[in-house]
């Protein structure tokens, strides 16, 4: 990007460049991002100066900009480009910073005391349906504000904050290993996602590299997370339909692949596994040969419970051309995994930003582009057959040597940034080391920041009883929203 030439990049940030720019340069980018010359990956803040990161195309890479604020003010963005004005009411809240020329001032984090001003909807016959923030069922919270003609929904709006745990700051002063577990928690489904993503941060920082057998033990655990993630995901999108004979099935192959991951790697979730510099386990020639039964035995049944959904009408009328998101907004928010493949976006870090074990390894990247219930369901299958393959191709070449690397003191301040593919699509951190090692600043953004705003544009004019059904085909993470 020609406009950040003026300004060279800090020597400390790796793998790719900061810039620390002006307000007229903050600006222009965030103009390019509303023009749709570059995807916005992150929007965040500390107490005197805000920082964004954007993809440049897959010529350019990655880079992040940084404003000073030393009068707690910098200007928005989200006014040229609508996916940042969420994160940048994060920031206001979270770091007191002041978007200048925002035109959404409301809180973001929540009270239930507080007084909130959803968007208003004027109409004949419109009438609004409140739910949540607590529901019925074991999820955590979240309130939903329909407007509806009848059972049809007019508008939807979420309101979100619910569950902010103060992880930005509780990072700060932890040395690496303590940060690394933090880190892990910020979405408990995606912990070996969130495990690598810091890990690869904080050797970047240290120019630093994993041993290719701990890279390679990374990739067997970050598929095992997604296959098991999309298993779940398609059985629990069929129950909403009210088919419950595939939502068991399912159920019964990701227990399959929990209890493998228990056996293998002595957690089912795999939590505090992967370690800055490596991996805490390892895998024997028995537990290959168990990773390559399980892909046997898994990718049959899917198969078969495929062609179930896929022969059923009285299923796919209920998924097929519901919750659509056109590819339009879907390249807007850039909104990655299954939510943006299933919209026609062929983005995938694990292939356009190739960081190891998937530098080596033949990576398919599977798209549909009806963008409904029925594609994101379509590209979770194909996700999980691949993963399959993946575990396969890794185990057969698993390399030797030793599972960590020791990690040297940081020369001064150093900053590492890191993108990793989890099964919502990419997780991003930013760290700051202190000269003494521990963790100065880091900033853990979730995929679901990027497509909670697309559930609301897929529910319009679909009817109120669909909503579980469209919600649950996106599965946005309320924990890593939330931090």
């Amino acid at each position: 990007m020609t406009l950040l030439a003026p300004f060279a990049p800090l020597p400390a940030h790796h793998p790719w460049p900061r810039h620390v720019v002006d307000e007229a340069t903050w600006q222009a980018v965030g103009a390019r991002l509303g023009d749709g010359a570059a995807d916005l990956l992150g929007l965040w803040g500390e107490p005197d100066a805000v920082h964004l990161a954007l993809h440049r195309g897959m010529e350019q890479g990655v880079a992040v900009v940084s404003l000073p604020c030393p009068d707690g003010r910098f200007p928005s963005v989200g006014e040229l480009h609508a996916p940042a004005i969420r994160l940048e009411r994060a920031v206001r809240d979270l770091w007191g910073l002041e978007p200048v020329g925002a035109s959404d001032l409301r809180p973001w984090l929540a009270a239930v005391d507080q007084p909130y001003d959803f968007l208003p909807a004027e109409g004949p016959g419109l009438h609004e349906i409140p739910v949540g923030p607590i529901h019925a069922g074991i999820i955590e919270p979240g309130h939903f504000r329909f407007t509806a003609n009848g059972e049809t929904v007019v508008r939807l709006e979420q309101r979100l904050g619910w569950v902010h745990k103060g992880i930005e700051r509780r990072l700060a002063g932890t040395g690496l290993l303590e940060a690394a577990r933090i880190v892990a928690r910020v979405s408990g489904d995606s912990t070996v996602a969130y495990g690598v993503a810091f890990a690869r941060a904080a050797e970047a920082a240290l120019a630093v590299q994993a041993p290719p057998r701990a890279q390679a033990l990374r990739g067997v655990m970050a598929e095992l997370e997604r296959a098991a993630n999309h298993l779940g995901d398609i059985g629990a999108i069929c129950n909403d339909a009210a088919f419950t004979l595939i939502h068991a099935h399912a159920a019964l192959l990701r227990e399959g692949v929990l209890r493998t991951a228990g056996e293998l790697f002595g957690h089912r979730l795999m939590m505090d596994r992967v370690v800055p510099g490596g991996v805490a386990i390892d895998l024997d020639e028995a537990g290959g040969r168990r990773l390559r039964a399980l892909a046997a035995e898994i990718r049959p049944r899917l198969a078969e419970l495929a062609a179930v959904y896929d022969r059923t009408p009285s299923l796919r009328d209920r998924t097929v051309t519901t919750g659509v998101v056109g590819a339009a907004l879907v390249r807007q928010w850039a909104a990655g995994g299954f939510v943006g493949r299933a919209s026609g976006r062929d983005f995938d870090t694990r292939r356009d930003l190739p960081y190891p074990p998937y530098d080596r390894l033949r990576l398919a990247v599977p798209t549909r582009t009806t963008g409904d219930v029925d594609a994101r369901l379509w590209v979770r299958v194909d996700e999980v057959q691949h993963s399959l393959g993946l575990i396969e191709q890794l185990v057969a070449d698993l390399p030797g040597g030793p599972l960590t690397v020791s990690l040297p003191p940081p020369a001064g301040a150093a900053e590492g940034l890191a993108l990793v593919e989890g099964f919502r699509g990419d997780v991003l951190v930013w760290l700051r080391l202190a000269p003494d090692g521990k963790v100065a600043r880091c900033h853990p953004r979730d995929p679901s920041w990027f497509q909670w705003p697309l559930l609301e544009a897929a529910i319009e004019g679909n009817i109120v009883a669909d909503f579980p059904l469209c919600n649950k085909s996106f599965n946005c993470s309320y924990a890593g929203h939330d931090l």
